[in-house]
């Protein structure tokens, strides 16, 4: 069985998408991160260096949400997955990021991505 850490709600303002005006003026990113590792050995030492430091993870996501832009949230998410599969011990993570202010052209709550990956 794998635990898990969950990451709600990093919010940051990013400058992408595919129009002109999305990479000039910005608008927010929101991210959920789900890291999958072993926490046992955390749970038994009582010691961060054991597990995922999410605060350390929270600003790594919210630098890449802020960071170079790209076009496609979907690769904001793969870049969020990269980051967190750097971490270790971690085996699996699950991202799903929000752009809540897309250039939609009909009234809509959120629009989202999610992808799921793992270590080989």
């Amino acid at each position: 069985m794998t635990d898990r850490i969950t990451l709600t709600g990093i919010r940051a303002t990013g400058h992408h998408g595919v129009y002109d005006h999305e990479r000039r003026d910005g608008q927010p990113f929101v991210a959920d991160v789900t890291v999958e590792l072993p926490l046992g050995r955390a749970g038994a030492s009582d010691d961060v260096a054991d597990t995922v430091h999410y605060g350390e993870l929270a600003e790594q996501i919210a630098a890449i949400l802020a960071g170079d832009p790209v076009n496609l949230v979907e690769r904001l998410a793969q870049r969020i997955a990269d980051a967190a599969l750097a971490f270790p011990g971690v085996e699996a993570v699950e991202v799903t990021v929000h752009k809540p202010q897309a250039p939609i052209t009909v009234p809509f709550t959120d629009v989202s991505v999610t992808i799921r990956r793992s270590t080989p």
